[in-house]
């Protein structure tokens, strides 16, 4: 099958980092899970530790690399991909997550009190669609400046990031912490390429610098500074630079070898994988935990992280085609932007 336009121009180091973000981001969760319901924690927990400074940062830096290319579009333009595209998932897995959630929250608060608790969620991110709920703000904040010094922003940026936010409120407190790594991919994404180009072309300075990042990352974390003021920033851009550097690598291995396929395809679908994995999560965490059949901790968080990443990449090739495609195909009907060429939007 020939490439599509958007297909041949993706950056296959983008993709795999990605994928390694994605990977980490379910990690997190699969893990975190497992260990408070089972009340213990197993080896996994120094994996998810460790990412903590970078697993985010890294994240939404990536989600900045190519904004430039499309922040001079016009507004209607610009809002239909940058913004109705998210809206639409947000509502259609939001409900879906609460429908789970909804007898337990009944039991909990009273089934009266659903209606209030579902809307509630278009205010305050519903679990784990954050990301998709927060990424929308980011860029339309990003547009809506584009016309200020942008080391103004970045500093400011910063110094929210620095001064370690707590409200209470998701989206005012995760957005002081996250911006600035956004607006960083944005604003300096000609450096990530150049950093990706050269760890392709000196891969064993690369490694060098890898392993001195993983050195400096492990003594900050397991000694409790990570999360301090100014070092948590520095941790996630060193963090991100780390990424794009293996991921660079991981690039040049695969180009050669066909080796990381599979973390490519994943990032190439981290919004499906992000957008589906929390179903299959919980059942497969819920399985294990009740039957007993592995009583070690970390296998089971590492189980459930496996089963929860390639779950919706599955599901996601099942429905292509069918009438369930809505849950990663945007229809073009409710599109504010119109092509000549009517078609689909994908999750990503």
């Amino acid at each position: 099958m020939p490439q599509t336009q958007h297909q041949a121009s993706r950056v296959d180091w983008v993709d795999m980092a990605k994928g390694f973000c994605i990977v980490f981001v379910v990690m997190m969760h699969s893990t975190l899970g497992v260990q408070e319901a089972a009340g213990e924690t197993g080896f996994m927990d120094y994996v998810v530790a460790f990412a903590r400074p970078f697993r985010m940062p890294d994240f939404f830096l990536i989600s900045g690399l190519f904004l430039a290319r499309v922040i001079d579009r016009d507004w209607r333009t610009y809002l239909d991909r940058k913004v109705v595209h998210f809206a639409y998932f947000y509502v259609i897995w939001f409900t879906i997550q609460f429908a789970f959630k909804a007898p337990g929250m009944a039991g909990e608060h009273g089934a009266s009190a659903l209606p209030g608790l579902y809307f509630l969620g278009f205010i305050e991110p519903f679990g784990t669609l954050w990301f998709i709920y927060l990424l929308p703000i980011f860029f339309v904040v990003t547009k809506a400046t584009r016309r200020l010094p942008p080391a103004l922003i970045w500093l400011v940026a910063s110094a929210l990031e620095i001064a370690t936010v707590e409200t209470g409120w998701t989206v005012i407190d995760e957005f002081c912490e996250r911006f600035v790594f956004f607006y960083t991919g944005y604003l300096f994404a000609s450096y990530a390429f150049a950093l990706a180009k050269w760890a392709q072309a000196m891969p064993a300075l690369g490694l060098v610098g890898l392993l001195a990042w993983g050195v400096l990352n492990g003594v900050l974390v397991f000694s409790g500074y990570a999360q301090l003021p100014v070092v948590s920033l520095l941790l996630g851009l060193l963090g991100a630079g780390a990424v794009v550097t293996v991921s660079a690598l991981m690039a040049k291995i695969g180009a050669n070898r066909g080796a990381f396929g599979w973390l490519e395809y994943a990032g190439r679908n981290s919004i499906v994988i992000y957008l589906a994995f929390f179903l299959p999560m919980a059942i497969t965490r819920t399985v294990l935990l009740k039957t007993g059949f592995i009583a070690d901790i970390g296998l089971i968080s590492l189980i459930v992280t496996m089963v929860a990443v390639v779950t919706p990449l599955i599901v996601h090739a099942l429905v292509k085609g069918t009438v369930l495609r809505f849950l990663f195909v945007r229809p073009e009907r409710l599109r504010i932007e119109r092509r000549a060429d009517a078609g689909l939007a994908p999750a990503e």
